[in-house]
């Protein structure tokens, strides 16, 4: 179900060709259909809203999001992850990442060989160490790398030695994750996951879009460690980021 690395960039340039996303109502990105090859992660519509402090992120496709699962690698290394993504224009140090880090996105993601979120446990089994095989969210700050392939994208490695700012819900990966716990919800042909923000002013100005994309963990287990290994689809087409945020 994956591309090679190389035609990442070659993939996006073609969604870029499809016709381009209309702004629904509020600034929300509706797409066309038919730019995946599954139905469960072609976009048709993402979203951000806001009431009082708390935001939330909406994408609809157009089968059914989170039917479609990776097939588990038995280890760490070169494990799949399969991912619904708000990238968005949000400096990092809004959710308590340093400042300037990188492109800041909210993701819903599932990979069932190995676990992210210490501090919850999604699937109610009496373990926190064993969810990874359970939607769950994370937010992401994501950079380019070619090592992770020609205009490939990754989540932001930690340099050995050094101490970013991070959030307090970091999962302790040398990468720019975090693990909040806040829950997705699938309903019909969409999910949809609440946020709560401590200064909701920051989504003011902000702008975003949608993108279904899987991630593969280096077989190494080193830097880069995540990259971005294939994009499925992109509301917008080009990545260009003009959803803004609604009531």
């Amino acid at each position: 179900m994956t591309r090679n690395r190389p035609a990442i960039h070659a993939a996006l340039a073609a969604l870029a060709l499809a016709a381009p996303p209309a702004l629904a109502d509020g600034g929300g990105i509706a797409a066309a259909a038919g730019n995946a090859a599954h139905a469960a992660f072609d976009i048709v519509a993402a979203r951000i809203t806001t009431e009082g402090r708390v935001a939330t992120f909406t994408m609809s496709v157009a089968g059914t999001p989170g039917a479609l699962l990776p097939e588990a690698a038995g280890q760490l290394g070169g494990a799949p992850v399969f991912s619904y993504v708000w990238p968005t224009t949000l400096d990092p140090a809004t959710v308590g990442f340093e400042a300037g880090a990188g492109i800041l996105a909210f993701a819903v993601t599932i990979h069932p060989d190995f676990d992210d979120t210490p501090l919850f446990d999604e699937d109610a089994s009496g373990a926190t160490s064993d969810d990874g095989a359970t939607w769950h969210s994370h937010w992401v700050v994501l950079g380019p790398d070619p090592a992770c392939g020609e205009g490939a994208l990754k989540v932001v490695d930690i340099p050995e030695g050094t101490s970013p700012a991070l959030p307090l819900t970091w999962p302790g990966l040398p990468i720019l994750i975090d693990s909040p716990g806040w829950s997705p919800v699938f309903a019909g042909e969409g999910l949809s996951v609440r946020v709560p923000f401590a200064d909701i002013g920051a989504l003011d100005a902000a702008h975003f879009d949608g993108v279904t994309a899987a991630l593969r963990v280096d077989a190494n287990v080193h830097a880069p460690l995540l990259c971005v290994t294939d994009v499925f689809d992109v509301a917008s087409g080009d990545l260009s980021l003009p959803g803004t945020i609604g009531q």
